[in-house]
């Protein structure tokens, strides 16, 4: 890079960075300036823009306000107060952040429960909750009614757009009479609240097993919405296309803020459709959209059309766009910026990539170190914990060696650490004695590497990352490798074990599409992985499940493992005899685990 494109990118950076510090500056756990605090304040600066389009209604600040106010007055009729939550079982709709905005005026916490759960994981959620109220819908309150045995405690049901009668534990919510809106509930109601308190509950999106509850404080809220409000650099003017699921912070806390404290619009549609994606864009002149990496690998992989370069975007901003998406996306639907970022609900790491550098998730140019907490440590596969130097405490990586993200824990807006509902969890989550005897910092649980310009790129989740014949294997980068593979549509690798050999052996799942063929796959790996990495097995799956942020669950198929006995599809073994994918049988399988091949 040339001395001119360097200072380009510096200032890039140095520019976003600045935005973003002055936006959450203010942000103090002992203020009483809470998250709707903010919302208010936009709405009284704003009143008469359009807030939010949904399904076709426009609502100014003013009108999401007085939806927020309503809320806050039923839950004042309830006698709610601070110290209790309600939980919210909804899909995106209007009345979303509403909802939640006007239980926190009032001091009361919302708990954001992933509407497409079912059975037990829907029953541990609310259970989890420690609500004693739900707002839902009727969609919500049919999967209530199959796991209501299941539950810890009863719960009182309030359904918007009720078509029924009301009963013991289920009535109507009605938000439109009487018909003037409440005036703003008193800031009395929730005098003595700090910024500390919480304000929601989001939940991991249960990848590894059930979903954790973590603790979002008014703080946390008020630096996803205000920081996002200044990385972005979103004004009154923009539109700014949200898919995503309410009930997760990146939709939810960052791509709202970056609208509603800026005077902006924010465009909701009630899920991702990768064929009425650009359609919306183009229709409702959005300038700026926020993504999972996942939703732009489903819209690269759409056919081309005349549509896909008629917006007027600037920005896409968001997680997890993997790097062989990256420049194919940029480059077909000529959208001029992509701001990746990272951050996990729960935790205090965060950082974001302003100057567009293709793959990386953030960046903390050397000079800058000391002023960011965030350290990559090195890391033993084997027994998941980071590796100790004879003193005890652990030991950091050198520049392009993979190694745990954690971040120092300090009793402060950018480094506090809440945690989650469940105390033992978030014990889990904290490491100590790390730089020096005494200090705590948050495990991320996420594999990183940064290169000599402080960009960081993301490796792999731990527990993903498995060992096989001496050699660490990172998931995630052979699926980037199976992805390229013609005819692959997704791939989820994962590790799995084979009788008593030690490590995991690879396993692929791969959703196929048009021209894949298993005959030629192996002679492909062959090419691209060494001998460790490439997948000792293939399973084809005409969908690969995922959470409802797009992240691959992958406890199902670690525990079906290679067995054809429990995959309803073909299956494959990498023969060393044959040189290629066989189908496995369950004789086969007998073979496999009782040592039959040398491996």
């Amino acid at each position: 890079m040339g001395p001119l494109k360097r200072i380009a990118r510096e200032i890039r950076y140095l520019d976003g960075l600045a935005r973003t510090l002055w936006r959450v500056r203010k942000i103090d756990p002992d203020s009483d300036v809470l998250i709707c605090d903010d919302f208010e304040e936009a709405v009284d600066k704003f009143a008469d823009h359009t807030a939010l389009i949904f399904e076709g209604e426009r609502y100014t600040y003013r009108q999401l306000d007085a939806l927020a106010n309503r809320f806050a007055a039923w839950a004042n009729a309830r006698r709610l107060k601070h110290g209790d939550t309600v939980a919210l079982l909804l899909p995106n709709r209007a009345e979303y952040i509403p909802a939640w905005m006007g239980l926190a005026k009032i001091g009361v916490a919302s708990a954001l429960i992933n509407n497409n759960l079912t059975g037990a994981a829907l029953a541990h959620c609310l259970s989890i909750s420690n609500a004693s109220h739900v707002i839902t819908d009727s969609e919500g309150l049919a999967a209530v009614e199959t796991i209501r045995a299941g539950l810890a405690r009863p719960l009182s049901y309030w359904v918007i757009d009720a078509e029924f009668g009301a009963a013991p534990d289920r009535q109507p919510l009605d938000l439109k009479t009487p018909k003037p809106a409440p005036e703003r509930p008193a800031r009395s109601l929730r005098a003595g609240q700090k910024a500390r308190d919480v304000a929601l509950y989001i939940y991991t999106s249960g990848t590894t097993g059930m979903p954790k509850a973590a603790k979002i404080t008014h703080m946390r809220a008020q630096l996803y919405m205000r920081s996002f409000a200044g990385a972005t650099k979103a004004n009154a003017e923009d539109n700014i296309y949200c898919v995503l699921p309410l009930y997760h912070a990146t939709g939810g806390l960052c791509g709202v803020g970056s609208a509603l404290l800026n005077g902006g619009t924010v465009v909701l549609r009630r899920k991702f459709s990768a064929t009425h994606f650009w359609d919306d864009i183009i229709d409702n002149g959005c300038t700026m959209f926020v993504y999972i990496g996942e939703l732009c690998r489903y819209l690269v992989n759409q056919d081309p059309s005349p549509k896909d370069r008629e917006h007027k975007l600037r920005l896409a901003f968001g997680n997890g766009l993997r790097p062989e998406v990256w420049d194919e996306f940029q480059a077909r639907f000529n959208v001029p910026r992509i701001m990746e970022f990272y951050g996990s609900t729960e935790g205090n790491v965060s950082m974001f990539n302003f100057d567009g550098q293709p793959g990386a998730i953030g960046r903390v140019p050397p000079y800058l170190q000391r002023n960011f907490s965030v350290r990559l440590v090195k890391f033993d596969v084997e027994t998941e914990m980071p590796v100790r130097d004879e003193n005890g405490v652990c030991v950091l990586c050198d520049v392009g060696e993979p190694g745990e993200a954690v971040g120092l824990i300090k009793d402060d807006a950018r480094h506090n650490y809440t945690g989650y509902a469940d105390k033992a969890a978030s014990e889990r989550k904290i490491l100590r004695d790390v730089l020096e005897k005494g200090d705590a910092w948050f495990r991320t649980g996420d594999l990183m590497r940064q290169d000599k310009d402080g960009y960081f790129y993301f490796v792999d989740r731990i527990g993903d990352t498995f060992r096989w014949k001496g050699e660490n294997v990172s998931t995630t980068e052979v699926a980037e490798v199976i992805s390229r593979y013609p005819g692959v549509d997704e791939a989820n690798v994962y590790g799995v074990k084979i009788g008593k050999l030690d490590g995991r052996a690879g396993m692929a799942a791969i959703t196929p599409g048009e021209g894949f063929q298993i005959e030629g796959l192996r002679d492909y790996l062959a090419h691209e992985l060494p001998s460790y990495a490439r997948p000792l097995f293939v399973r084809i799956t005409p969908a690969i499940e995922t959470t409802g942020t797009f992240k691959y669950r992958k406890v199902d198929l670690v525990r079906d493992g290679f067995d054809p006995a429990k995959i309803e599809h073909a299956v494959y073994f990498d023969e060393p005899e044959a040189d290629a994918y066989k189908q496995i049988t369950p004789e086969l399988y007998a073979q496999i685990n009782d040592g039959a091949f040398k491996l």
